[in-house]
């Protein structure tokens, strides 16, 4: 199973964005936890994309191409590309030049994402949610897999006998589609025959079950290769040396995090007894030691069916430089290795 790690640039500055200074230090921090995983032998780190003052990751090219040059192995990945809010020919001609940058190391999450922002920031509709991402992602795989294309849509000028360039490395570019809990995105990705991204930020992790069968079913019955089928996660987690010691730094961060956002959604308050919920072995959260959460990857896996690829998203909760550091060393030092039968 590849393990990694997903962030968003998160800048921790909750009530105010950060001065340039600020910002400078938070960007070369994360930078350095993208080299200390690459140090630590993790297979994959993600760049999320926002449009919000705590978050550094509106232009996640950006981002991991800086990342590409300061790393030797790691495969560096978006989480997500907000797609529908953005020009599948740009898309393209990003990470294209990002995967030339790092020597074919690049990939592309799609998806509709989590926050709104960029729907009005750009002049779209969100009442095109769904049409809005569909029909970009069939320009977005079109332009992929061919070089010169001829396209016609409703959201984006057509395209005549076109040449996209550059073009990348890797042939096919890899492109991953990342779902929430909607299962029709779950039998889409099935269907074009995409790896699935799923991001369990709550709930219990062997509730998706269902979902990813759906996944499953829609790929064997379009006919695509069954040993090209993948399933990744991506969960809230954090790894220090003991459990209490992870549950205790991660919990005040986290609270204020998802309180605040809690606000904007509708959410009641974040309590600690819901938290430690969801940190037990059936919940959602990986937030524990090392041993703990190896157990509680592989028990995932199973309940889900088998699982390609595990991500962690650690930097949305307060917790500082050195914190991540540490998380990192131990989830590639400790925790890949028993997950996969090596430590």
């Amino acid at each position: 199973m590849e393990i990694g790690i997903d962030s968003f640039a998160a800048t921790g500055a909750v009530h105010t964005a950060l001065d340039a200074v600020g910002n400078m230090k938070a960007m070369d921090e994360l930078l350095a936890r993208i080299e200390a995983a690459d140090r630590a032998g993790l297979d994959v780190f993600g760049v999320g994309e926002h449009h919000r003052k705590e978050f550094l990751d509106s232009a996640p090219t950006m981002i991991l191409a800086a990342a590409a040059a300061r790393t030797k192995r790691i495969r560096l990945t978006s989480a997500v590309t907000v797609l529908s809010a953005a020009d599948p020919v740009r898309v393209l001609q990003e990470f294209a030049t990002l995967d030339i940058i790092s020597h074919g190391r690049a990939e592309v999450i799609t998806g509709r994402g989590s926050f709104v922002e960029a729907y009005p920031l750009f002049g779209y509709n969100l009442q095109d949610y769904d049409a809005l991402f569909a029909e970009k992602l069939e320009l977005f795989l079109h332009l992929v897999k061919n070089e010169t294309v001829t396209w016609s849509g409703r959201f984006r000028p057509a395209l005549n006998n076109v040449s996209i360039y550059p073009r990348p490395v890797q042939t096919p570019l890899p492109v991953w589609l990342g779902v929430g809990g909607t299962p029709q995105s779950f039998v889409r990705a099935g269907a074009l025959g995409l790896p699935l991204m799923v991001a369990i930020i709550g709930g219990e992790t062997h509730r998706f079950k269902p979902l990813i069968d759906l996944y499953r079913e829609a790929w064997h019955k379009a006919g695509h290769p069954a040993d090209q089928m993948k399933v990744g996660i991506h969960s809230l987690g954090y790894v220090a040396a003991s459990s209490q010691q992870a549950r205790d730094i991660y919990f005040p961060g986290y609270q204020e995090v998802f309180t605040r956002i809690g606000r904007e959604r509708g959410w009641g308050p974040i309590t600690r007894s819901g938290f430690e919920a969801q940190a037990t072995a059936r919940g959602a959260y990986l937030i524990g030691s090392p041993e703990e959460v190896a157990e509680k990857i592989l028990r995932h896996s199973e309940a889900l069916g088998g699982v390609s690829r595990f991500t962690f998203q650690m930097d949305n909760a307060g917790l500082t430089h050195q914190q991540l550091l540490d998380a990192i060393e131990l989830i590639g030092t400790r925790v890949a290795p028993m997950v996969n039968g090596k430590g």
